[in-house]
């Protein structure tokens, strides 16, 4: 009996033990599993998620100028919920009467963040600073803006930003995704004094380098080019220009101006069309410039022979209009294949546009990259306008021989040339040198790159001859220079409209290549719709070009 009355006295030490295993078990409960609500609670007093600025990427021009930076400023902002009814005098010297009274109104509040000023100078964000010595609420936050070193010097090129530091238009908007580095949090905690410290004393780096977007474009030329095509276009009340620079052998792209321009760092009260880049995203019909592309199909095709001869009055009939030329009092009479280029007749060339056979000729013209969005590495190529042969009736092949009845971008008539300048290849444009990622990593890197041959070297060097005796003959006379020898093609192009072509409205262009005998560079002027009484390629867009190629050689000299 005695035993079994001691192994009852021992009970309680079991119960003892029982009852703190339940303690020890809810404590660590509490501590590993705690209620969300109350998570959520002592994160709303104790600490703060603040965001970090991202930070672009770098755009550079083929020489490693730097177009485009990120540079930071400071912007502050304020925790309500940590200020209190003493520090409001301190505020009010800051800010406004109207954000003092949001303040006041937010103490106690949910509300933990405010913005106070973005982006201040460092002279006002010396008040900001002495500020927070005083006052643990304010945070500051370093933001980050895009700084376009030469204001609008290839803006549309480069393009712009949204306040989110997210591309918008032009390269920005193309490499985004590179540029780009997503914005970080850091963790903001709360000290006895209110005063607020980072939760690590040093920020860790989000990204391992800068990336880095390397142009094919040289500033150099591209502010030799851009100044020449806007002052004509300034002069001549042009409503829209362009001048593409490329190298034709490899297909690089060394300038393109758009004109109207615009400064990327400011776009307040910007007219909307002036941010269209015109060089890839406008279609018109190219007239005159089209026709040594169009000759250079029809030899290939065997569709006009090298010592025909043509008889061109000054209008000729065909099919269900006429086909006039420039000037219709004047009839060119007798002229060979060349002279059709030379004198740029109208109807020497509808006369092998009526010959031609358009399944073909629509085949050969889409091959040579007009109808479809060429490959660049910018957003916003158009495609232009070839129609299907089915559609070509009555006059329309002969306005196709011509440069009329089709639409082109400056872009995809620089890229057909290329072939004509370079031996017969179309080599695919590019404008991007090399892309490296935050990672260090080489992402991209542009290259030539031949996407066919389009026509015979000897239907090429034809054609190239030709165009020299343009300038040396021909309507191209404006475009010579004593500095080298030039080839080139003149264009004055009707402006269609909505009932047939618009009157009093045209395109001066002139697209010409240089040196003659070892072409490095191939060049379109074209001047929209200029209202000041010039708008013949010939004496319009040919002196532009004149000017920029001396200007060039003259940078190749002190280079």
């Amino acid at each position: 009996m005695s035993h079994k009355k001691q192994e009852r006295a021992g009970n309680p030490w079991i119960l003892f033990v029982i009852f703190f295993a339940v303690i020890g078990c809810t404590l660590t409960a509490r501590h590993c599993w705690p209620d969300p609500r109350v998570v959520q609670q002592s994160q709303r007093q104790y600490w703060r998620k603040v965001p970090l600025n991202s930070t672009r990427g770098i755009i550079q021009d083929v020489k490693g100028n730097a177009l485009v930076i990120s540079e930071t400023l400071p912007s502050f902002a304020i925790d309500p919920t940590m200020v209190k009814s003493s520090d409001l005098p301190e505020i009010a010297q800051v800010v406004s009467p109207e954000m003092l009274v949001k303040i006041s109104g937010s103490i106690g509040g949910k509300n933990r963040f405010m913005w106070l000023n973005h982006k201040v100078s460092e002279r006002e964000a010396v008040k900001y600073t002495g500020l927070m010595r005083k006052v643990g609420a304010l945070i500051r936050r370093d933001e980050s803006y895009r700084k376009y070193t030469n204001q609008n010097l290839m803006s549309h090129v480069l393009g712009f930003c949204d306040s989110e530091n997210r591309g918008q238009a032009g390269i920005e908007q193309a490499w985004d995704n590179t540029l780009y580095s997503p914005p970080g949090q850091k963790i903001v905690v709360r000290r006895q004094n209110s005063q607020a410290a980072s939760l690590m004393e040093r920020e860790p780096e989000r990204r391992a380098s800068t990336p880095v977007i390397t142009l094919t474009l040289d500033s150099r030329i591209q502010y030799v080019v851009e100044k020449h095509l806007f002052r004509t276009s300034e002069q001549e009340k042009a409503k829209w220009a362009v001048a593409i620079c490329m190298n034709p052998g490899t297909g690089e792209i060394l300038a393109m101006a758009s004109y109207p321009t615009y400064d990327p760092s400011d776009r307040r009260n910007l007219d909307v069309e002036a941010l269209s880049n015109s060089a890839i995203s406008r279609t018109y019909e190219p007239g005159s410039t089209f026709k040594p592309i169009y000759m250079a199909v029809a030899l290939e095709r065997g569709w006009v022979r090298k010592d025909e001869m043509f008889f061109c009055p000054a209008k000729l009939k065909v099919a269900d209009g006429f086909i006039r030329e420039s000037d219709a009092r004047v009839a060119l009479g007798n002229v060979t294949t060349a002279q059709l280029l030379i004198k740029s007749s109208n109807v020497g060339m509808a006369q092998i546009g009526m010959r031609a056979d358009r399944v073909k000729t629509y085949e050969s013209l889409l091959a040579m990259g007009f109808g479809q969005e060429t490959d660049i590495e910018l957003p916003g190529v158009a495609k232009g306008i070839l129609l299907y042969p089915e559609s070509w009736r009555g006059i329309t092949p002969a306005n196709i021989a011509i440069g009329q009845g089709l639409a082109v971008t400056p872009l995809q008539l620089v890229t057909a040339m290329a072939a004509v300048v370079n031996g017969g290849k179309l080599m695919s444009p590019y404008i991007v040198k090399e892309a490296v990622n935050s990672l260090g990593e080489v992402v991209y890197r542009g290259e030539p790159k031949v996407m066919r041959e389009v026509i015979t070297p000897e239907t090429a060097a034809w054609i190239r001859q030709a165009m020299r005796r343009v300038i040396t003959e021909g309507t191209g006379k404006k475009a010579a220079t004593t500095i080298t020898n030039v080839a080139g093609k003149t264009g004055t192009a009707q402006v269609a409209g909505k009932k047939g072509y618009a009157p009093g409205k045209y395109v001066a262009s002139f697209i010409g290549f240089w040196p003659y005998e070892e072409p490095k560079y191939l060049m379109l002027i074209a001047i929209g719709e200029p209202s000041n009484g010039r708008y013949y390629g010939g004496e319009l867009a040919a002196p532009v070009f004149k000017s920029i190629v001396e200007e060039m050689a003259e940078l190749e000299y002190y280079s």
